[in-house]
């Protein structure tokens, strides 16, 4: 009985231990955001110098970024519960501004492309301030900056 409880102790730390380290990893989404922001740096150089080729590249990238894995996704989703639905409405929002952001770039619209910007920045913060503290405190075990 004493082995038992003794590996069970074991085991126990064991899975304690695993489920701290996953939740120290960092999550694909962490690299999606990075290169969400390094593309959004490359848009407001683009509108400065009328680069309206580079802003609509950079759109097209923000519009169309990469999906976190199945796994993670999973993950994201137990966190989210009920709230799922308001972020991937915000999610839709980078998505619909990026794209309408690369249009206008494509037709060398200048007030148009920043108006799109606007809007993109608009849904980035209104989503960061809604779910970043909680989602980072959650997944990494600290604050958010």
């Amino acid at each position: 009985m004493k082995k038992l409880l003794t590996l069970n102790t074991v085991v126990t730390g064991l899975l304690f231990i695993a489920a701290t380290a996953q939740a120290a990893e960092p999550l694909a989404l962490q690299q999606v955001m990075k290169d969400l922001g390094k593309n959004m740096q490359i848009v407001t150089d683009g509108i400065s110098r009328e680069d309206w080729t580079g802003v609509e590249h950079a759109a097209h990238l923000i519009g169309e970024h990469p999906e976190a894995p199945l796994g993670e996704k999973m993950r994201i989703m137990g966190f989210m519960g009920a709230n799922m639905g308001k972020f991937k409405a915000f999610d839709e929002q980078t998505h619909e501004a990026a794209h309408e952001m690369a249009m206008a770039a494509q037709e060398k619209d200048g007030k148009s492309v920043i108006a799109a910007f606007q809007k993109l920045q608009t849904g980035c913060l209104a989503c960061h301030q809604t779910f970043r503290p909680a989602f980072v405190e959650h997944f990494y075990g600290k604050p958010a900056h």
